[in-house]
């Protein structure tokens, strides 16, 4: 009887397994293998592109380039929708309507990038000239030439600006249409295509884009492809994203630097100041201390939380990966921590240090502070509630460079320049179509298919909601490790092809 339970056992797993990979996801697989070298010249053409948010014409390329592979799949209405404001970078639009379908569903993905310092990649990589590796840096893989024959290991990586973030949405979502046709599959929903140029730069412009094509942009659902997968390296589902707003402040003290040995113990240290006043804005348990900080979160819905307490843990990986031992919030997991706002540090400077450290007391001292919001958090509140906490610490604040009477007037002087922001954005998890969403996604894999409540970086998604009156969802392909941001940027090649996989069960939706 054992025995046979066993075999029973077996049997359902393997029919599980099996039928998780639906026809249609082979099918699409295998035109994405059959056609893997054609797929990765093109993105080598389109990663070789500069993408710098602020360089307005290597843009222009950019989006001319996504023009060219849209028409070349026989993608319709293609063209650019511009802002109400002159030089701003476009999106680039296309659609396929499908006789028929009942619902609209909008593809998102964006085209520039961040800055690059070239002298901090790795020697050899230019970010600009895609390089293929055997395996990621850090794990020994080494520099080889794109294979002739076309084949690629899945475990190989590309280097470039670009490359993850956010490049790799706009190729698997063409490239999930492509093999889609070339499969002979139709698509089960009207699909639109958005890809915008502006989303490093913050999206300033973005609601004027939505406000003036309306119309043109009216869909049942958005579906986000920015972002990495799970770092347990599962497929995900993300129903939200963090806000985000940053504060610049500088700190004052003498007018010139002074001999840290002539006037140290009596001229005040603006760093010593600085350091100070940012300690005070955290305890050593990582809670943020200013006044109603965490008083306007929304909570969790209890379906939320449910899938909160799903999520697998990567606490340990992360931190052997990371070489850390301990986090900021004691007894916080990763998935916890990144659904709360947050304060953090982008960086501090004041004087020199290493071979040009001089013994001088500064004469001022600077910090960026990045702002991570939740749902009911307002970015322009919480910006106020850092800066009373800062005149609470006896500041005197200014948006200038203070001049003489304001120094004779006030010990403590910081200018504070508050930076744009945007808030938080979720979506719940019962609608119809996200379910289908899920449903979707599940046939692509045998895997667990995690639902996070919330992502832990930012995409200004709330202003779908309030421009369009639309839902969003976020489905991330990315491998986590990718550097997106940093020097040696990177995408695994088996992601790349899973999120072609992805995209393509969406677009078979009914």
């Amino acid at each position: 009887m054992k025995k046979t339970l066993n075999i029973f056992l077996l049997c359902t797993l393997i029919i599980q397994t099996v039928s998780a990979q639906s026809p249609e996801i082979l099918s699409i697989r295998k035109q994405v293998l059959q056609n893997a070298g054609k797929i990765m010249t093109e993105y080598s053409e389109f990663l070789s592109l500069p993408n710098v948010a602020a360089d307005p014409v290597n843009l222009q390329k950019n989006a001319a380039f996504i023009m060219k592979m849209m028409d070349q799949r026989g993608i319709k209405n293609v063209q650019l929708l511009n802002a109400g404001t002159a030089n701003v970078p476009p999106a680039v639009y296309g659609e396929v309507i499908v006789p028929g379908a009942t619902q609209t569903l909008i593809f998102y993905a964006h085209y520039d990038g961040q800055p690059v310092n070239p002298s901090q990649w790795a020697k050899g990589l230019e970010p600009f000239k895609p390089a293929l590796f055997t395996n990621a840096l850090q794990n020994g893989g080494s520099l080889i030439s794109f294979p002739a024959n076309g084949k690629f290991e899945r475990d190989w990586r590309i280097y470039a600006r670009g490359s993850s973030d956010d490049k790799a949405g706009v190729a698997a979502i063409l490239n999930a249409y492509d093999a889609l046709i070339k499969s002979g599959l139709k698509p089960g929903s009207n699909i639109k295509f958005f890809f915008e140029g502006e989303e490093e730069e913050g999206s300033t412009h973005l609601n004027e884009i939505l406000d003036k094509h309306k119309s043109l942009l009216k869909s049942d659902l958005w579906i986000i492809c920015d972002g990495p997968v799970h770092q347990s390296g599962k497929k995900q589902v993300v129903f939200g994203v963090r806000g985000d707003t940053h504060l610049d402040l500088t700190v004052y003290a003498s007018k010139r630097p002074l001999h840290s040995g002539q006037y140290g113990n009596w001229a005040p240290n603006p760093a010593m100041m600085l350091a100070r006043l940012l300690a005070s804005m955290k305890d050593e348990n990582g809670k943020v201390t200013i006044k109603g900080f965490y008083d306007d979160v929304i909570a969790l819905s209890p379906a939320e939380r449910k899938a909160l307490l799903e999520v697998p843990s990567v606490d340990q990986q992360m931190k052997n990966e990371l070489g850390i031992s301990a986090v900021e919030i004691p007894g916080t997991s990763l998935s916890e921590a990144i659904n709360l706002p947050s304060l953090n540090i982008n960086g501090i400077q004041s004087g020199n240090v290493g071979k040009l450290a001089t013994n001088q007391i500064p004469t001022t001292a600077t910090a960026v502070i990045d702002l991570r919001l939740v749902l009911g958090n307002d970015w322009k509140r919480q910006q106020q509630k850092v800066i009373d906490h800062i005149k609470a610490q006896g500041y005197y604040v200014t948006d200038k460079d203070p001049i003489d009477e304001e120094r004779k007037d006030h010990g403590k002087i910081i200018k504070i320049v508050p930076e744009e922001g945007y808030n938080a954005q979720r979506t719940t998890m019962d609608l119809p179509i996200v379910q289908k969403i899920i449903a979707a996604i599940k046939t692509t894999t045998t895997g667990q298919v995690v639902l996070q409540p919330t992502m832990g970086g930012s995409l200004p998604l709330y202003l779908f909601e309030k421009h369009l009156n639309a839902k969003t969802i976020t489905i991330p392909v990315v491998n986590h490790d990718n550097n997106q941001h940093a020097e040696n940027e990177n995408l695994r090649i088996g992601n790349f092809f899973d999120g072609i996989e992805t995209m393509g069960s969406l677009m078979l939706l009914k």
